[in-house]
């Protein structure tokens, strides 16, 4: 038995929104300027009173169980601990009553904190509206359209006018790419996308008339991919289809392994081929250069010998989130022409911002993560299984990345891998519109399923039999 919960609509827009926000962000340069993530904030409580209104009108306040949704809590509280005020400092340069904080940047870890919780609004709003097997269908059809498109716009504003996004917007001493300002957020962006719809390929839920149109989109998110240079965003590119490879083929099915394979390694070619035809910088050509930039403060080796000093240095609380430009700054040896605010690896940043307690936050999220798309994954139903190693191939491809950039930094980057973790775990639940094996499932009627934990406050809410009872 499955609960029905009729269809409001505060729901309806509110999906709506939750959809439109994958797209908005990555078109508005990947929302890294503060004007774009003020307004990524007021849709943050906009979609609070949606869900308040939906609350209302349904007679049922719904929300998810997921304890993927526990170590963002824990960062946000952990960043309110941060900036609490133990005392006071000695007398520095004649001022006195200085607080006493575990952050050395107490303003940027309020900041932080803010942006988690805006982060946390929206994940747990894909987590309890994904909530049935027709809005699962449209938003990995917006993902997969989306990818498609955006990629072509990629591709075309590089040949045309690489230096300037849309043409107008000339960014200094950077690498542009898409709408990013930078070429390894635009690869991120991409591997994700192009991980759902390779997901459906590998485990056969697309059918005939529809496989050159997947494999079309493919080849072309991942050309965009080699074509933006990022040398991270190709390595994780390539983790992602073994990742795919494994996860998709029995154990002991030697036959299926070297299709697998086969198809991957066509897959690449593909991408290779597309990409030198196309001509221009590429993450190809990047391969034969040095890891190391012209300015010694920015090596990424630098930065990191650095960053253990900086960790050894705060163990184990951290310097605070948000604090790392202010903490790196002392324990760097060279110039310091150029202020390093990220440590170029995100697992190093952790450990340097929130200690020991952000390693744990992080561990439990991943473990938790793969767990729940190792489960999920088992579904019988054939595009449920897709999706679900899809989205949890392009989790898997942004945390490798994160071993070279710090992506997970950008709002649209860690918007779309939250809502890959919506989608694996979405692909676990109960909907009254499930299909059984069909590779497309069949469409749902206007009511849907409750997929989530409902707090009844009326009588709008009844028990149906589905197929999967």
């Amino acid at each position: 038995m499955v609960s029905e919960i009729e269809t409001t609509w505060a729901s309806k827009i509110l999906f709506f929104i939750l959809c439109a926000t994958i797209v908005l962000t990555a078109l508005a340069y990947g929302t890294v300027h503060q004007p774009t993530i003020a307004v990524f904030y007021i849709v943050a409580v906009v979609v609070v009173l949606l869900w308040a209104a939906d609350a209302f009108s349904s007679g049922v306040l719904r929300f998810s169980k997921s304890l993927l949704q526990l170590p963002i809590i824990a960062v946000i509280l952990y960043g309110i601990f941060q900036i609490i005020p133990f005392g006071s400092l000695a007398e520095t340069g004649g001022v006195t009553g200085i607080p006493r904080t575990i952050s050395l940047e107490p303003f940027w870890t309020k900041i932080a904190a803010i942006h988690f919780f805006a982060l946390l609004i929206f994940f747990a709003a894909f987590l309890t509206f994904i909530d049935s097997a027709k809005r699962l269908r449209k938003i990995v059809a917006v993902i997969t359209v989306f990818g498609f498109v955006f990629a072509f716009f990629a591709i075309l504003q590089a040949v045309l006018s690489p230096n300037k996004i849309y043409g107008i917007y000339e960014v200094p001493y950077a690498n542009p790419f898409g709408s990013f300002v930078n070429r390894h957020n635009f690869a991120a962006y991409m591997e994700m996308t192009l991980c759902l719809p390779l997901g459906l390929m590998f485990v056969g839920a697309v059918g005939k008339d529809r496989r050159l149109l997947y494999i079309t989109a493919i080849a072309l998110m991942g050309i965009a991919l080699v074509l933006s240079g990022s040398r991270g965003g190709l390595v994780s590119l390539l983790a992602a289809v073994v990742f795919l490879v494994i996860l998709t083929t029995k154990t002991k099915n030697y036959n299926q392994f070297a299709l697998k394979i086969g198809l991957a390694v066509l897959l690449i070619a593909t991408i290779v081929v597309g990409s030198i035809l196309i001509g221009g910088e590429s993450s190809l050509t990047r391969l034969a250069e040095t890891a190391n930039s012209q300015d010694f403060s920015t090596s990424r080796l630098h930065i990191w010998s650095v960053t253990l000093q900086l960790i050894t240095n705060n163990l184990p609380f951290g310097a605070g989130l948000g604090a790392f430009g202010a903490a790196y700054t002392p324990f760097d040896s060279l110039n310091g022409l150029e202020r390093v605010e990220q440590a170029h690896n995100d697992y190093l940043e952790v450990l340097a911002n929130a200690g020991i307690v952000g390693l744990i936050i992080g561990a439990f999220f991943i473990y938790q993560l793969f767990r729940t798309g190792a489960e999920n994954a088992k579904t019988s139903n054939t595009f449920r299984r897709g999706v679900c190693v899809g989205a949890l191939a392009g989790c898997f491809a942004i945390l490798v990345h994160s071993l070279f950039d710090f992506v997970l930094h950008t709002t649209a980057i860690s918007v779309l891998f939250l809502v890959l973790v919506s989608l694996v775990v979405a692909c676990g639940n109960k909907f009254p519109d499930d299909s059984r094996q069909e590779v497309e499932p069949r469409r749902s009627k206007k009511s849907r399923s409750a997929s989530v934990t409902p707090i009844e406050k009326g009588r709008r809410v009844r028990k149906i039999k589905t197929a999967a009872d």
